[in-house]
């Protein structure tokens, strides 16, 4: 979730540097040179631009797009972390997984057919509205490409698009806002699946330490083999170790079962949370005073 946070973070900073570059004004006449203005091209722009609110421009720029683009771009960044949320509820949701669940509602998600089910709708409509914001997003780097001067076309392309892209953009962060904060997470779930590997998911854990006794070539093939051991007989890495003799001279059945636990191998991730979150303190502590 820290990392999630992070990419929101950064989605910020984007807004607020992006509102600059793209809140800029075009007037520059039938060429860009106002040269129609008699010498007061630039005064009579700087006014418009002033009782518009826009920022006005070092040059025009009425067929070099990428401000324009950019916003589009930008849209399709933060609908894009939306539906990497939403794909992963997705997934946890499913029957074999069953970790995190979409808020309940009485009957959305309900399957016309399987009354058991309960299906991930706003997840699904996120991750739609997305792969729509995506092809938008890439007529918009089309549009940028154009012609000379005064374009013959493909600017008209934004007018049909990036209304679009701000629409299903709006409509993703909606979707988004409710199945964060009302997401539904089982533990204990999380922990048994951890489990069902029978301890291989942290077979690394045990490489290392026997590398130190061993040298880590060598004892990523005795691991390599032992694992193999695991799939095939269905038994826990921990035992198939304590078993081995070469194991069991440099690391003892409690060593093993500690080095086979998933909750002993979380590494720099704690450090890297609150490195996370002591970067929004100031925030979090305006929003809790207000």
């Amino acid at each position: 979730m820290a990392t999630l946070v992070a990419a929101f973070d950064r989605h910020k900073q984007r807004l607020n540097e992006l509102r600059a570059r793209a809140l800029v004004g075009e007037f520059g006449g039938a060429a860009g040179t106002l040269a129609s203005l008699g010498g007061r091209g630039l005064e009579v722009q700087a006014e418009l631009m002033r009782e518009l609110g826009l920022g006005a421009p070092a040059i025009a720029w009425h067929t070099v797009r990428d401000t324009v683009a950019e916003v589009g771009c930008f849209l399709g960044l933060v609908s894009g972390t939306c539906a990497k949320i939403a794909f992963d509820v997705k997934l946890l949701m499913q029957t074999e997984v069953e970790e995190v669940f979409e808020p309940f509602h009485q009957g959305r998600g309900a399957s016309s057919t399987m009354p058991q089910k309960r299906n991930p709708i706003a997840s699904v409509y996120i991750t739609a509205l997305n792969s729509v914001v995506r092809q938008h997003v890439a007529a918009l780097l089309d549009a940028m490409v154009e012609d000379h001067e005064r374009s013959t076309g493909p600017w008209e392309i934004e007018w049909i698009v990036l209304p679009e892209i701000f629409c299903l953009t709006a409509g993703v962060l909606a979707q988004t806002r409710a199945v964060v904060a009302g997401l539904q997470v089982d533990e204990k779930r999380m922990r048994a699946n951890l489990d069902i590997t029978r301890g291989l998911i942290v077979s690394e854990a045990v490489m290392m330490e026997l590398g130190r006794h061993l040298g880590r070539q060598y004892a990523h093939d005795l691991v390599y083999d032992i694992c193999r051991q695991v799939v095939a007989s269905g038994r826990p890495l921990a035992e198939l170790l304590a078993e081995n003799t070469e194991v069991s001279k440099h690391l003892d059945r409690a060593a093993l079962t500690r080095l086979c636990d998933p909750a002993n191998y979380l590494g720099e991730a704690g450090t890297m949370v609150d490195r996370v979150l002591a970067k929004r303190a100031p925030t979090l502590l305006r929003a809790t005073t207000a």
